[in-house]
């Protein structure tokens, strides 16, 4: 697609107010967070993200690539991303499972990207129309070895705006892939979205190199701030260089497979930058939790509304509820689950699956609190009513 005339960023995102969809949002968030490159590959139900971006990029000097498969898309983006470009690609379940071999290959090259992943109700086909949220622990552990992540859920269509910029601003802070965990209902759920003005987006690159050349290492952390465990990051092509490999390497980015000392410094390492800035990157909502209740909702991602209409029901009924809502699904909220399980009696997890995120509720509460597990497939979301009879099952 050609240019017939100068375009700003500002001509794409008028009027300030508009009625859109979550994947829509996801597209103006990429954009106002300086998301010029987008390959991909079309599937249900993230399809319209790639279609928007090969709307809007052409017209704001940025590239959108159509690959062959979600294999090429997410190299793509990787090789994109060591250009200096802040780069995405948009899936649903079977391409977000091809793209696991080349997640772990971002995360040993602490390569920042960006990925959606629209999920849909499988395994395999599945539904491609119906919602899920059965890619969990996948998001986590779907690629081998030990590694970081951080994935986000909204569960709206502001949040897939104001999402999707923490999560590229994430990416380059902490040099890691960053998924948000979407769905088919987010996605396609029509609202009133407020876009900000470009000029009021906070935006947090990467640490550019400012080391001498002649003593830059591709890997070594702490040049210019030495309690960092984050890399700077050079551009591939500048004077710096640096070799990538997905093999065990040194400081230098040279393979050293057979050093067992190396090995783990490096994957601490991965652990360690996200672990040790925990406070940064967990963000959670929560309603009525100060009075401990005897019973706490927690929920993510859409099942996170119906959640919190049921739990206003309840406190009508002077039931003592209050809601927890997890943002950042990893690193998961260990801490926070922990300390409310020494001030409540029952957790309840409502979610779109068959108890993922009910296995680490469970597992951080300790046995301090009963955890009751309501999961639901087939792609129909929880009512409130549905949930709010679960609260007074459990009572």
């Amino acid at each position: 697609m050609l240019k017939d005339k100068a375009i700003k960023l500002e001509d794409i995102l008028q009027p300030k107010k508009q009625f859109v969809t979550g994947n829509d949002a996801m597209v103006y968030g990429a954009l106002l967070a300086g998301c010029r490159f987008f390959a991909g590959y079309p599937i249900t139900p993230a399809t319209e993200i790639l279609e928007k971006m090969a709307k809007f990029l052409p017209l704001l000097d940025g590239m959108f690539l159509q690959m062959e498969d979600e294999i090429a898309a997410i190299a793509a983006i990787i090789g994109a991303s060591w250009n200096g470009i802040r780069t995405m690609t948009a899936t649903s379940g079977p391409g977000f499972s091809l793209m696991q071999e080349n997640i772990g290959y971002a995360c040993m090259t602490e390569t920042p990207i960006v990925i959606v992943d629209v999920q849909r109700s499988g395994p395999s086909t599945g539904q491609p129309t119906k919602a899920s949220q059965g890619d969990i622990m996948q998001a986590r552990w779907g690629t081998h070895g030990d590694h970081s992540i951080i994935a986000l859920a909204p569960n709206g269509v502001q949040d897939c705006l104001d999402i999707t910029i923490q999560a590229f601003n994430l990416a380059d802070k902490y040099r890691t892939p960053v998924i948000i965990l979407s769905d088919a209902i987010t996605a396609h759920l029509r609202e009133s979205l407020i876009i900000p003005d470009p000029n009021d987006v906070v935006i947090k690159k990467r640490s550019p190199v400012t080391i001498d050349v002649s003593q830059y290492l591709p890997f070594r952390t702490g040049f210019t701030h030495p309690e960092s465990k984050v890399p700077e990051m050079d551009k591939l092509g500048d004077e710096y260089h640096t070799y990538l490999t997905g093999l065990t390497h040194d400081w230098k980015s040279y393979p050293a497979t057979q050093d067992p000392k190396v090995h783990e410094e490096l994957v601490r390492r991965f652990y360690e930058k996200i672990s040790d800035n925990r406070d940064d990157i967990v963000r959670y909502e929560a309603q009525y939790l100060d009075d401990d209740p005897k019973i706490i909702i927690v929920s993510h991602g859409i099942t996170s509304r119906p959640a919190i209409e049921a739990v206003e029901m309840a406190r009508a009924q002077d039931i003592s509820v209050g809601n927890l809502r997890l943002i950042t699904i990893w690193p998961f909220a260990d801490e926070l689950i922990f300390n409310l399980s020494q001030k409540t009696k029952y957790f309840i997890v409502p979610e779109m699956n068959m108890g993922q995120i009910f296995h680490k509720v469970s597992e951080y509460s300790r046995g301090n609190a009963e955890v009751i597990r309501f999961g639901k497939i087939g792609g129909e979301l929880h009512s409130p009513e549905e949930i709010l009879a679960k609260i007074k099952e459990v009572l």
